[in-house]
């Protein structure tokens, strides 16, 4: 038997985070060490599977198949393809960036009304949320995946109910009401979503006996499972809601700006940067797979959906008076681009969409961490509160500028690329969409410049007066991330040559075909 790496991969987070947990309570140090270590080994796991993966070979690879419930034919039953795997890439890659941000987010605070944080609980739910996110991008098993898929919510409702932001303006009293209001929305919108989601993972073993993603393809292949077009049109709308909640989609967002305004800068990337993606894989994965004439069905309103979702968003983060509320709309806005490339349903809009995934989830660390050490050295979140941090912090604001540059797609810098891609395999699909999509990326450069204009340029506050830049351990989690985001600006091949045959399988699944070329040839 084959060494068993996919479940190795999700397996190392998940004992890491017992063993963090159980980690004594005067030993808060050893803890984050540990944290950080078992980090470090998942994304070694995680870049042998980039290099085990075969671009050209099977479209799930790495496979391992075992009995699970029997009865009900459910398996453990993993798997991954170019999206999965570029996907696990990218968790096991944010993730020791984001315990070294959170390094002192859950040390005790020594007021007197203030309550303990559990360190070595913050870094242990931190652990076990990158276990089952890696874990459910490895699922080939509806059942499995549907598990993993409402199992996150319990360790990040615990991350941003008790974990939260210190910032806060109101006190420790208006800051507990505020995190336990964002934890409870967030719990509540994504099990509703979930609960739509198992009375849909139901009717899809009603209909298809089977759990199995290879068995459904292989029945769907030889004719032996014909869905009626109510029930496969209604199976699909009980997965994409559970997928819209969780990407998010518009009307379906509003709970995160509050999580994430309210989460720790870490938890804030964590829930926008990796779990989210989760959203907008299975879309790929589950929706498109399972119910390809449903999809293509849905299509027209899920691009004024994800129309709405960009222009809205943006229009939101312009107005914002909150560093973290500004970046939360901006993801709102981003990730209707995701979804638009999705359901444009052409070889360069997925592409673009597989890849922004990955490049949001850079540009988007890189922001907000920055912001976040910002947050931490004035202990406020108000845009008003700054102003000519550049000349006080010239390292910071320089990173901050990178990070908001990333955030607005600018050429050279990573989710460029994926913007570009998303936008051109719309206009060849959907001139009119495409068009409006476009409203999306002014509005990015303007939210983005005013912010950096607002709170780095100008006149030094004297509330910022004395700041210091950033420490080792700070240059440590950011510059590595920019590094990235300038290497897949100019080179995105290592990513697009794994993602595109997974594309393909999909644009297959679908029946869809990329439009031809309007443009007579020249005789």
């Amino acid at each position: 038997m084959s060494f068993p790496l996919l479940t190795a991969t999700a397996a190392l987070p998940a004992v890491g985070a017992i063993a963090t947990a159980a980690v004594p309570a005067a030993r808060r140090t050893a803890a984050k060490w540990l944290a950080l270590l078992v980090s470090l080994g998942t994304l070694v796991l995680g870049a042998i599977q980039l290099v085990r993966f075969e671009p050209g070979g099977a479209r799930y690879q790495l496979t391992e198949s075992h009995a699970w419930i029997a009865d009900f034919g459910v398996r453990y039953e993993l798997g991954v393809d170019g999206i999965g795997v570029a996907l696990i890439a990218l968790t096991a890659l944010l993730m020791p960036f984001v315990i070294l941000a959170g390094w002192h987010d859950a040390d005790p605070l020594e007021t007197h009304n203030s309550r303990w944080r559990p360190t070595q609980g913050f870094f242990a739910l931190i652990l076990a949320v990158e276990a089952m996110v890696i874990l459910s991008f490895e699922a080939t098993d509806v059942f499995l995946f549907y598990i993993l898929f409402e199992a996150m919510l319990i360790p990040m409702y615990f991350l941003i109910g008790g974990f939260g932001d210190r910032a806060h303006a109101g006190g420790d009293e208006a800051a507990a009401t505020q995190r336990s209001y964002a934890a409870v929305k967030f719990l509540l919108y994504n099990l509703v979503g979930g609960l739509i989601m198992l009375a849909a993972v139901i009717g899809l073993y009603v209909v298809a006996g089977t759990f199995s993603l290879s068995e459904i393809a292989a029945a769907r292949a030889n004719g032996s499972l014909d869905m009626a077009t109510n029930t496969e049109r209604l199976l699909f709308l009980g997965f994409f809601f559970a997928f819209a909640v969780k990407a998010p989609l518009w009307p379906l967002h509003t709970w995160l700006p509050n999580a994430m305004g309210e989460a720790t800068a870490p938890v804030a990337v964590l829930i926008t940067a990796v779990v989210d993606k989760v959203g907008t894989f299975a879309m790929l994965r589950f929706c498109l797979q399972l119910f390809p004439e449903a999809s293509k069905w849905a299509t027209p309103v899920i691009l004024v959906l994800a129309l709405i979702s960009i222009v809205y968003g943006a229009l939101l983060a312009v107005g914002q008076r909150d560093i973290k509320r500004l970046i939360a709309y901006a993801s709102i806005s981003h990730f209707g681009f995701i979804i638009l490339g999705i359901f444009a349903m052409t070889t360069q809009g997925q592409s673009g969409a597989t890849l922004y995934m990955v490049n949001h989830g850079i540009s988007t660390a890189a922001l907000m961490l920055v912001a976040g050490f910002l947050i931490s050295r004035r202990g406020s979140r108000l845009i008003s509160d700054y102003g000519g941090v550049q000349k006080v912090a010239p390292v910071l604001a320089g990173t901050f500028l990178i990070g908001g540059l990333a955030t607005l797609s600018l050429p050279g810098l990573a989710p460029f690329v994926s913007e570009f891609l998303v936008l051109v395999g719309v206009f060849s699909a959907y001139p009119v969409v495409g068009i409006i999509a476009t409203v999306g990326i002014v509005l990015a450069a303007l939210y983005v410049l005013v912010l950096y204009q607002r709170t780095m340029t100008g006149p030094v506050k004297e509330s910022v007066r004395g700041m210091p830049d950033l420490k080792v351990r700070e240059l440590a989690v950011v510059v590595p991330l920019i590094a990235l985001l300038v290497f897949l600006g100019v080179y995105p091949k290592p990513l697009t040559e794994i993602i595109n045959p997974a594309v393909q399988h999909t644009m297959s699944d679908v029946q869809k075909h990329d439009p031809k070329p309007q443009v007579e040839a020249v005789k």
